[in-house]
This record gives structure tokens, C-alpha cells and sequence, in this order.
């Protein structure tokens, strides 16, 4: 299946893209071993009403499979075929009544500037589960949804090689500076076009970079479609994710604010005498 999978996937190619310039400090913090685990407050609409969740962002580097677009299990071997990323897992979860949302998305961000190589996502609830992934392709992104939906599944797209909207959390914590502002176009979240199953297409959309001292903000308002996105980071380095805020329609869709963060190797503390360590990140302690 291996082979097969990559013959689909690549190559990838080697779009124009303005190189990024990494802060001061970005390997101390980001080559250590550690990922950064940050929980957050979450409101969260579903079915016209509001619910309290929670969600996990955990960010850490990875050697990735420019060709697979898969992690390596060897750099050393890998030669040009390996290309570091910064990798985002977003975790979030409410419940609707009797039953239970479970949402997840990887986002696979190159640190040199070049554009995502993939993302995944899935929603899960009682009633069944929803699957799509975007693969970077020499003409575009190719993306694959997989649902329980009749009049969504199965479909196999092409999209234009245009920056995602869910690319733009691991382009703050890169460098904020370096995101374009104005008019272009982005492909809308994952957990939206599912959400809302809205169809997958690029759209437009304006961004906005407010600088302050402490806290930035930045604003994705879509002309095109009735959304809007605000995220707020730490205006010095490692940008940290503070919150968000997004609308739809105008009205609430999802709010979050940061409740906790810590610097961890967590893939090692899976052990029972690990568990106390989630009381260091407040989870499962909604407001």
C-alpha cells in the first residue's frame, strides 16, 4: 500500500515561495525534544446552540517525506527526500445532548516557507465519522473526502495551489511577518467545510496583521463566503496561540482562550504514573 499511496502523492512540486526568515531562538525551542502542548476554553456552536468544549494544540517539528508525505523513519537515510515541518494536532471535543463531537486535524507546514505539504481531519459523533485529507500536487492540492453523507462521499478533488486557512496557525508560530496580507484567496478549514458541508474551493478573502506590544491579531474576513476568523498570538516570539474567535453567518461558531501550556515529550508519558500530568494542563476542566 505504501507504493501505491506514494505513486498517487507526488512528486511534489517546488512552487516559487519567498524563504522565510526563522526568529532567534526558533531551534532552542523547537529542536529540544519537546513538543508544546496548549489547552484551551473553547464555546462552541453546534445545531444553533452553544457548547462548552475543549481543545489541544499540540505543535512539534518532524522530518517529513517530501515524496510520501508521511513522517520518515529514517532522516539519515532520506537525503533530499527529507524536508522539516512544523506539524499542528488540534484536538477538540464537546458534547451535543446524549452524545459526544470528537474533532481532529493535522496540518504538516514546511519551516522554510514553502506551502503545506498535507493535512488531514476528522469529525466524529454518534451517527458516524467524516475523513479528508489535501495532499500539496505539481497542479494544485488534491484533496479526498470520505463521509457517511450520501451527497458527500466519496470525492476526489483538485484545488488551486493557494494558501489554506488552516496553514495559518503554524505560519504564526513561524513568523507572522511573513504572512501576506490583503486581498487573495484561501481554502477555507477543514473543520468548517465539514461542519457546514459546504464544498471544498478557494475563496475570497482578505487579511489583516494587528501589531501590539503584547498580543497580535490576525484577520481572515471572506468576501466570498459569510465567515471570519480572528486569531490572537503572543507578538513576540514563540508566538504562542492565545485564542480565537470565529464566526459564520454572522453569529458565534467557535471561541477559544488559552488555559494552559507546557513544554513536553509527551509520546513517552502514556504510563499510568503519567496521569497526574494532565492536572498541569487543566484538562477536562471546562468552565
Amino acid at each position: 500500500t505504501g507504493k501505491s499511496e506514494s505513486s498517487k502523492t507526488g512528486p511534489v512540486p517546488d512552487p516559487i515561495f519567498t524563504p522565510i526568515t526563522l526568529p532567534a531562538g526558533f531551534a532552542d525551542y523547537w529542536y529540544q525534544g519537546k513538543a508544546e502542548l496548549c489547552t484551551y476554553d473553547v464555546v462552541q456552536e453546534r445545531y444553533g446552540e452553544i457548547r462548552q468544549a475543549e481543545q489541544v494544540n499540540i505543535f512539534v517539528t518532524e522530518d517529513f517525506s517530501k515524496s510520501k508525505q508521511v513522517k520518515l523513519d529514517d532522516s539519515g537515510k532520506a537525503g533530499s527526500d527529507r524536508i522539516p515541518v512544523l506539524k499542528l494536532n488540534a484536538l477538540r471535543r464537546f458534547e451535543t445532548g446524549i452524545y459526544d463531537y470528537s474533532l481532529m486535524q493535522s496540518i504538516f507546514t514546511p519551516t522554510s516557507g514553502m506551502p503545506t505539504l498535507k493535512t488531514t481531519a476528522t469529525i466524529q459523533d454518534w451517527c458516524g465519522h467524516v475523513f479528508m485529507q489535501t495532499n500539496l500536487m505539481p497542479d494544485g492540492y488534491r484533496a479526498r473526502i470520505f463521509s457517511y453523507f450520501e451527497n458527500e462521499g466519496d470525492q476526489d478533488l483538485t484545488l488551486p495551489l493557494v494558501t489554506l486557512e488552516d496553514e495559518l496557525w503554524a505560519s504564526i508560530r513561524l513568523n507572522p511577518a511573513a504572512i501576506k496580507t490583503g486581498k487573495t484567496k484561501l481554502i477555507p478549514s477543514a473543520f468548517y467545510s465539514r461542519l457546514r458541508h459546504k464544498a471544498v474551493q478557494a475563496e475570497e478573502v482578505e487579511i489583516t496583521l494587528d501589531t501590539k506590544e503584547k498580543e497580535s491579531l490576525l484577520n481572515i474576513q471572506y468576501t466570498s463566503i459569510p465567515r471570519t476568523l480572528q486569531i490572537r498570538f503572543e507578538s513576540s516570539f514563540p508566538y504562542k496561540i492565545l485564542g480565537w474567535e470565529e464566526s459564520n453567518e454572522g453569529k458565534l461558531a467557535s471561541k477559544g482562550t488559552l488555559k494552559a501550556s507546557r513544554k513536553s515529550a509527551y509520546w513517552g508519558e502514556h504510563d499510568n504514573i503519567h496521569a497526574p500530568l494532565r492536572d498541569s494542563l487543566l484538562l477536562n476542566q471546562r468552565r
